[in-house]
């Protein structure tokens, strides 16, 4: 039987493997338990491909949604693996093949649905295959789904513990790129994983570059980050509503931009032809609301853009952890504006979770709100939030064009006690007009103009009390009355400012950032040459998905396409070396990547080197 090494080799076309994966690989191949947290685009899934490939018997991969089983069985059939899927989207006949080829020992990899998974029938079928042919592992993919509190809760998953009573021979393999330290725990409780070894990656991905900038006509300001910064790329845009959604994705495509909506709100033919055309074509930006996203495996997603500020640390991890997964450079970028703040304390409050649910869900927010306000690095800021120490990146915004800070002592006792004076029952927008002494029909309304607040703040504009009053939420002196409609009150941390105890630093309040200068440790240049190639490679995977029906990412990933383009292999040992492609790729489209290349340079030697000219 292959070693793990030589399957990595032989199959997926690597050298060695990276990070904790060899100690996993190792750890589940002698029939041991393990827990594996490790950020998006860092390879978990080899950690259960390669025992299931290496051990007697099939791999069985719970995972929870039908787009990424389809891609992950496409990518391994294409490595010569012998794997398959079983959800609704099969027909009666085609699930009993799958059901008949499981007890019979004819696959690698089975990908399971957690609802199908718990069913008496698929259970007895477990059965019958581990007393016969045999079960290699089972693979909880997305493991952070059996959190009750976490974003992405499924019901099932907490069923799954019944893998571990009824097949507790069997090792288990719980993955997930986002968890923090109580979802952690839940999921050893939840899993029975109690004897599990725990392989904690860093959260860090080093290859997205962190944006937050003040909404200031969001749509307007996307529009300006893709076009500069993102055109013909693929990227994913978040927004709150469905509403949002279709007036954006509208109002792109009639600025030039190939956008397409996505929401639940949808057919779900709709829903499912809008995300093949993003997962299969160039270029394409989804707008949608968090129903897309987990599971979504396409690996070059330029950038993820949140028009809104998404529930939590761990969603916005979640989110912008879709871009990049190649590990080439990528943007998250997002507008943000207290108003967001104030709108997701309202669903929050008026939802039917119980007490202790919801002072959860705000203190996760308010963690969220301080990044937004953060004066330090973004990174640093994201991974503490997940008990990871760091220094500044050198690639987020803060760190690429530094914000200055100001002595806001002064201010925040001014906008303290204009909360106070006018009774806390208003929000920001009001307490701005008081204080820069506005003469609007509401605050005479109030009598607002009577009190002792009103236009003590001239000296300051209303985009910078509004950053005043942001940056008090944030530091929690200020709390909002979701109530009374997004009023502000005071809070106990406000107290020793407003008797002279405590100074406040706020951060100044800046215009366009000057952060659109890519790092240079991320930098991915071509020579020209190189360019002329890539863009070959790109032509010709794409027809080659599109010849057998999958996405392009499929046939090879960009990784792969640029080493290609950089080294132009004019060999098949040359080309056998290049990370990527292994020897069923090799097989099945070596002899087209040659010629490719072998052109290329052709052509390329005939311009710098042409014949002299007889006489």
């Amino acid at each position: 039987m292959s070693t793990p090494l030589d399957i990595l080799n032989r199959v997926f076309g690597y050298p060695g493997f990276r990070g904790h994966q060899e100690a996993i690989v190792d750890q589940v191949t002698a029939g041991g338990d393990a827990l594996v947290l490790m950020p998006t685009g860092s390879g978990k899934s080899l950690c259960y491909q390669i025992p299931a490939l290496a051990k007697k018997g099939v791999g069985i991969v719970v995972s929870p949604l039908i787009a990424l089983m389809h891609d992950q069985v496409a990518s391994l059939r294409e490595l010569g693996v012998k794997a398959a899927f079983l959800n609704s989207s099969l027909s009666p006949d085609d699930a009993y093949k799958v059901e008949r080829g499981i007890a019979e020992g004819e696959f690698d990899l089975v990908y399971v649905a957690p609802e199908r998974l718990l069913t008496p029938r698929f259970l007895a079928l477990l059965e019958r295959a581990a007393a016969g042919a045999g079960i290699a592992l089972f693979a909880i993919d997305e493991a952070h789904c059996v959190a009750q509190w976490g974003h992405d809760f499924r019901p099932e998953y907490i069923q799954l513990c019944v893998l571990h009573q009824r097949f507790p021979q069997i090792p288990r393999i719980a993955l997930t790129a986002t968890a923090d330290v109580t979802t952690r725990e839940e999921i050893v409780t939840r899993l029975d994983l109690g004897n599990a070894k725990h392989f904690i990656s860093s959260f860090d991905r080093p290859n997205i570059r962190y944006r937050i900038v003040e909404k200031n006509n969001s749509r307007s300001q996307l529009l300006d980050f893709i076009g500069v910064e993102h055109p013909r790329d693929a990227g994913i845009v978040y927004c709150l509503s469905r509403r949002k959604v279709e007036e954006t994705a509208l109002w792109l495509r009639d600025r030039g931009i190939k956008a397409l909506p996505y929401h639940a709100g949808m057919a779900a033919e709709e829903r499912r032809l809008h995300q093949d055309t993003f997962l299969r074509d160039d270029g394409i930006v989804i707008v949608a609301t968090i129903a897309f996203g987990m599971g979504i495996d396409k690996p070059d997603v330029r950038f993820v853009a949140h028009l809104d500020v998404p529930r939590s640390v761990e969603s916005y991890y979640q989110e912008t952890g879709r871009a990049g997964r190649d590990g080439l450079p990528a943007d998250a970028w997002m507008t943000y504006g207290l108003a967001d703040v104030v709108q997701h304390s309202r669903m929050i409050d008026d939802s039917d979770a119980n007490e202790a649910f919801k002072r959860l869900a705000h203190s996760k927010l308010d963690s969220l709100l301080a990044l937004c306000e953060s004066a330090t690095c973004r990174r640093q800021r994201l991974l503490a939030y997940f008990g990871e120490a760091a220094p500044p990146c050198g690639n987020c915004d803060i760190c690429l064009d530094p914000p200055q800070t100001w002595d806001g002592t002064e201010a925040a006792r001014k906008a303290l006690s204009c909360v106070y004076r006018t009774g806390q029952r208003f929000g920001a927008g009001h307490l701005c007009d008081v204080l820069l002494g506005h003469n609007t029909e509401r605050i005479r309304k109030w009598q607002h103009d009577r009190v002792s607040t009103y236009g003590i703040g001239k000296d300051l504009s209303d985009k910078d009390w509004r950053a005043v009053f942001r940056q008090l939420v944030a530091l929690r002196m200020l709390e909002v009355d979701h109530q009374n409609f997004g009023a502000l009150r005071i809070a106990e941390a406000s107290r020793p400012v407003l008797k002279g105890e405590q100074m406040v630093m706020l951060r100044k309040q800046g215009g366009k950032r000057a952060a659109r200068v890519r790092s240079k440790e991320n930098a991915v240049t071509l020579d020209p040459a190189g360019s002329i190639l890539w863009e070959s490679l790109r032509a010709w995977r794409t027809e080659t998905a599109k010849q057998n029906g999958v996405p392009a990412f499929v046939i090879f990933h960009d990784t792969t396409l640029r080493e290609l383009a950089r080294a132009c292999p004019d060999s098949w040992d040359r080309l056998r070396a290049t990370p990527g492609i292994g020897a069923a790729k090799l097989g099945r489209y070596g002899a087209a990547l040659l010629a490719i290349c072998r052109a290329h340079k052709a052509n390329f030697d005939m311009v710098e080197n042409p014949d002299p000219t007889p006489n």
